[in-house]
């Protein structure tokens, strides 16, 4: 006669539970890591920003600072934000001009200047197909000019995608929905007095 051998019945599925706890643990860990996975895409798409409006931002310090004699033609923004470079809604800097500073040629220089910078902001060196891929998302480019302490502030702001706090410069208000989204970096600029 065949030898059967029975299973305590205390025991019985016991492996099968094991299999879908193991299944339910292992779903769990696949969704943690998608999550992570958007963080990190997220992460990588605010630090590519970042570098890119610091690049902008140093790029117009100096070119201000290689043209000092007419720098007050680059400061066209209110410390409202506005007039900005950039992105051409209705508070785009449309026209750009430079008089009573310097000469004719550190004039034009300055325009061309802006216009480049203009060009940058709205990401026109890069393409995909006809349209502008490069630069940050929305980047705003803004230059004022505080005459009693003689000092530029230049600012790139940009759309953010998570939330985090209000940044204290002004460049880009109210324009990119929450005002938790704004990103800026800015500098300072002040030119010296030579004698």
């Amino acid at each position: 006669m065949a030898d059967i051998r029975r299973i305590p019945l205390g025991n019985a599925g016991f492996t099968l539970i094991e299999v879908l706890v193991t299944l339910a643990v292992i779903a769990l860990g696949l969704l943690g890591l998608a999550a992570l996975q958007v963080r990190v895409h997220q992460a990588e798409r605010e630090a590519y920003s970042r570098a890119q409006a610091i690049i902008l931002l140093e790029d117009m310090t100096n070119r201000i600072n290689a043209n000092r004699a007419t720098a007050q033609c680059y400061a066209y923004a209110t410390t409202s934000g506005s007039p900005y470079l950039g992105v051409t809604d209705s508070g785009h800097a449309a026209t750009l001009s430079c008089a009573g500073y310097g000469d004719a040629n550190t004039q034009q220089r300055a325009v061309s200047d802006l216009n480049e910078w203009d060009a940058v902001l709205q990401g026109t060196t890069e393409l995909v197909g006809a349209n502008a891929a490069g630069g940050a998302l929305g980047a705003r480019g803004c230059i004022t000019y505080d005459a009693g302490t003689r000092t530029y502030t230049l600012a790139v702001a940009w759309q953010g995608i998570v939330d985090t706090a209000v940044p204290a410069v002004s460049c880009g208000n109210n324009a990119y929905g929450r005002e938790t989204q704004r990103r800026v970096v800015w500098t300072t600029l002040q030119i010296a007095t030579l004698l």
